[in-house]
């Protein structure tokens, strides 16, 4: 911003200007044609020594000042003097740039040489796919006028004006060294408090004194890198394109030292960015299907990149405006981020392991709770169950089929008029005896709600409403002097504001009602992007540019205000603008904290829009797929993306929760899902029963069907102690071997942990797989048969009945014999898989509580093989409770053992000599004390 725009803003605050006009960036609107003392200085160049700005016919001051340029008379009207020339200082624009690194003048559409022009910027063709033809000359560039906190702050300043409205002349970029790992980069407006997300990261005080990592700052130009000591390798390159900071703009290029580039989301995509595309993403949450090239549920601007030696690092940009983020495929490789407010606030890990970037990740923006255990179990839901009978036959075919499920889910069909916090007692009469009979089994019942709340039932019929109306906690006009009022299911509605300090009590008031109604056990939160059904409002937005900012990134619907509220809407935080896409974060943050006082155990919670940080209270879910078999591939990019970006509690609708499933898909697909972390079939109202006991399905696929639940119930005590470790649980190979050049690419197989290699079938029609096993020790899990060549890719078998999983050499997994539901589960015997590494060792752990206390006291147990001894030592056994082991299964045994004792005393064993594998059943041993097994 200027400083005549700093004048008008003190100006108009004196008169009474609302303070909340200036939330995207403390300016707001103002406009002004004061001439400041700076602008008269660069524009004081002598009339012989102007250099001309306009060339072309049609100049004028307005079209003159666009290009960021001045416009004087010439002394006695001199036709040999220019009117329009460039400012003090700059002798032209500078185009000299290469096609490599641009800073794009003309974001969007209707780039044109004219165009281009007009804006006193630089037109040059290009063969770089995705880089600019109209970019900003770098004469444009801040420079350092002043260095202070012992070179760690520096003050910035540009001479001339680009074409954006309001730039911000002055700037300060702090770099903070806050770990040996972690170092931040922040860049913003000293002079003028604009907006910054309000979250609670876990900073830490002061400053690293050893690093991993070296900056250097370059003064003119202005530009930054940050480089890992190691190797030298410049990991944030941030000279390499004029820097862009107005009101509504800013933009910044960063260059990288590795075309395999991993995250930023939400957005549907091979889980390696497809570089070579040149592709871009728009992060602004969006109520949407699914499908490529589309701004989604979320918002999650971090990215990791795996260089050629292994080595790997993370960006991550702190903005919850709208963000463009394009990346070309040049030299360095770019990474170009425009953000429409806020600052620029990055941070840069250096791993230097991709597990090791994940961990320094989270441990900024949080790390995600334990969830309760039945909630790792599998969900039945479907919209329109057709009313009590339907969702209790569904319920009673589940069972008589013995089907594994822990929790059925009502969708809005149970609500009255689709209304918050009601329950339709013509459709659901029987739904309170329904939660009996589902609680008396041993499972759970969780119910939808969606933010909009009802604003047209008669005064004291509808109480979310009148209450929140009295508590003050709806959004409101740009004015405050109305409620926006938008429409989403139950008609017109309106909508709570998440972040008003009375939200919350009025939010655990009405589900405190309701679950005295019907015991919900957890909650499912949607449309919370907030979606509405009406562009901005019932009424329309007003027209500025928060409606219509200078840039608008490629979305769905063309706008940021389509399908959501204006962005002029006022929250108790500030401006729709800023915080459109922390809702659904300040949603599940008040919600993860109300179901806690409720149940007074671990919440769960599902919500379809996230922000950076929202794993610290919810699960994710990909939201309103397709049933096809494209779809079932892309949930597993977006499996390992949620597992990197801090919400690995994620999955998919099984079966597609759009359109129609045959057997061979939904067989497929529960296979695949057994092995998402969070499992749940979902249906849309218009669609037939998808469920695993569907009636529609014969017994052959009933019987397929059970086994993959019975496989995830397996291997849950494995799932649960991998959530207990706070990591990523599903993991692309590339993170277990970041040196192996083959893995780069893999996201039709994926890892659970370090352990198990799931290798699914994702086409119609096929019973093979092309699989790739990393060079390593690789077991099948089902049969302990090793895998004779590795390094390579295999064809294996893969019958309908068969999804297939392989178990690493050197790791042991925890099992348990599976039961219908986690309740008569967690009672049975445990087993262990036992995989022996090269060197005859593995390693693995078990953690167990009773998987529903906060702050729970706890058992872990390890377990290690040492040649032919498997010992245990308790690491902790807080947790009173009974642990059997019954079974232990040792692959990679190679001669048949004569004897085999387990705590001095001989046990009944078995050999396979074909697989080479050792198998002890019938075992009755107290895994709460010491375990030595030799043979």
């Amino acid at each position: 911003m200027t400083r005549q725009h700093v004048i008008i803003l003190q100006v108009t605050y004196l008169v009474g200007l609302p303070t909340w006009l200036h939330g995207f960036g403390i300016y707001g609107n103002m406009t002004g044609n004061v001439v400041t003392q700076r602008d008269q200085d660069l524009c004081s160049t002598e009339p012989q020594s102007r250099t001309d700005c306009h060339p072309e016919p049609g100049a004028s001051q307005s079209n003159c000042e666009a290009r960021g340029c001045c416009w004087r008379r010439p002394p006695n009207n001199d036709p040999v003097v220019r009117w329009c020339f460039y400012s003090s200082g700059a002798t032209g624009p500078r185009c000299h740039l290469t096609g490599e690194h641009r800073s794009d003048c003309h974001p969007g559409t209707g780039a044109s040489e004219a165009a281009c022009l007009s804006r006193g910027c630089c037109w040059q063709t290009t063969s770089v796919k995705g880089a600019p033809y109209c970019f900003h000359p770098t004469g444009e560039d801040y420079s350092v006028q002043k260095v202070m906190n012992n070179g760690k702050s520096v003050l910035l300043s540009r001479n001339r004006h680009t074409h954006w409205p309001h730039d911000v002349m002055d700037l300060q970029a702090d770099v903070v060294a806050q770990t040996g790992s972690r170092l931040q980069i922040k860049i913003y407006d000293p002079n003028n408090k604009r907006y910054e997300v309000p979250l609670p990261l876990n900073k830490v005080s002061g400053s690293s004194q050893h690093t991993d990592y070296t900056y250097n700052i370059d003064h003119n130009p202005f530009g930054l890198t940050v480089t890992r000591k190691s190797t030298k390798s410049v990991l944030f390159d941030a000279s390499l394109a004029p820097l862009i900071f107005s009101d509504q703009m800013l933009q910044i290029s960063v260059g990288l030292p590795t075309t395999n580039l991993y995250g930023i989301g939400e957005n549907r995509k091979p889980f390696r960015i497809p570089l070579e595309q040149s592709p871009g993403y728009s992060l602004w949450a969006h109520d949407i299907i699914p499908k490529i090239n589309t701004n989604l549920y979320g918002s999650h601007p971090f990215v990791l990149g795996i260089e050629p030696n292994g080595d790997a690092f993370g960006i991550f940009l702190l903005n919850s405006n709208a963000l463009r983020i394009d990346l070309l495929p040049t030299s360095p490789v770019t990474i170009r981020y425009r953000a429409l407010g806020g600052i620029l606030d990055f941070y840069v890990f250096t791993g230097p392991t991709p597990d090791d970037v994940i961990d320094q990740y989270w441990a900024l923006i949080g790390q995600p709770p334990l969830p309760p255990y039945w909630s790792l179990g599998y969900h039945l839901s479907r919209w329109d169950y057709g009313g009590s009978s339907g969702m209790n036959a569904t319920l009673q075919r589940m069972r008589n089929k013995n089907m594994p499920f822990d929790a059925i889910w009502n969708d809005i069909d149970y609500m009255v008029k689709e209304m918050d916090w009601t329950y339709d007692i013509k459709m659901y009469g029987q739904l309170p005896d329904i939660v009996k009979d589902v609680h008396s089994h041993g499972e759970k019942y969780v119910i939808i709600l969606d933010p909009g709340i009802s604003n047209t039932q008669p005064r004291g019929k509808y109480a979310p409403y009148d209450d929140g109306v009295t508590d003050d906690i709806f959004v409101k006009t740009a004015d405050g002097s109305a409620l926006v009022v938008g429409e989403v299911w139950p008609g017109k509605t309106v909508f709570p504001d998440f972040t008003h300090p009375n939200t919350e009590a009025w939010w655990q008031k009405h589900a405190q009602i309701m679950h005295a109604k019907l015991p919900f056990d957890g909650l499912w939160i949607d449309m919370n992007e907030p979606s509405n059904f009406k562009d901005g409002s019932e009424t329309g937005c007003g027209s500025n540019t928060l409606e219509n900012p200078p840039y608008t990134p490629p979305l769905d619907g063309g706008s940021i205000t389509a399908k959501t509220l204006c962005m002029s809407a006022k929250f108790h935080e500030g401006l729709h603008y800023n915080l459109h896409n922390l809702y659904g974060y300040f949603e599940s943050r008040v919600t993860y904290s109300v179901l806690k006082n409720i149940l007074q155990k671990r919440p769960f919670i599902l919500s379809r829009s996230t922000f950076v940080g929202s794993g610290n209270y919810v699960a994710h879910w990909e939201g309103d797929n397709f049933a096809d078999w494209s779809d079932l591939y892309y949930s597993i990019p977006e499996v390992l993306s949620f597992n990197m970006f801090g919400i690995p509690f994620i999955g998919v609708d099984i079966c597609g929760f759009r359109g129609d499933s045959d057997e061979e898909l939904c067989t497929r697909w529960l296979q695949l899902g057994a092995f998402y972390p969070f499992m749940r079939s979902h249906n849309t109202h218009m669609s037939p029963d998808k469920d695993p006991a569907a009636t529609r399905f014969s017994s052959t696929a009933h019987d397929r069907n059970r086994e993959a639940l019975r496989l995830r119930y397996r291997l849950l005590p494995f799932l649960y102690s991998l959530m207990s470790k706070k990591s990523a649980v599903a993991r692309p190979i590339i993170f277990q071997y970041p040196t192996d050049s083959a893995a780069y690419n893999i996201d039709k197989q994926f890892l659970w942990g370090d352990a198990l290699l799931i290798s699914p079938v994702l086409n119609r029609g096929h019973t093979t797989v092309n699989a790739y096993f990393p060079q390593d020790t690789w077991y099948d899990f089902f049969t302990g048969a090793e895998v004779s060549k590795t390094g390579r890719w295999t064809v294996v078998s893969a019958p309908l009945d068969k999804i297939n999983v392989h178990i690493r050499g050197g790791t042991i997994v925890p099992t348990q014999v599976p039961d219908v539901n986690t309740e008569k589960s967690r009672r049975n015997d445990f087993g262990l898989v036992v995989a022996s590494s090269s060197r005859n060792t593995a390693q693995g752990f078990l953690y167990w509580d009773d998987g529903e206390t906060l702050d729970a006291p706890y058992n872990q147990i390890q377990f290690n093989l040492d040649g032919e001894r498997l010992t245990s030592t308790i690491k902790s056994s807080n947790y009173a409770t009974t642990m059997t082991l019954g079974s232990v299964d040792v692959y990679g045994v190679a001669t048949a053992p004569t004897t085999v004792r387990v705590n001095g005393v001989g046990v009944a064993h078995t050999y396979d000599t074909a697989s080479k594998v050792l198998h002890a059943t019938r075992l009755k041993v107290d895994l709460l004390k010491p375990l030595v097994m030799t043979w």
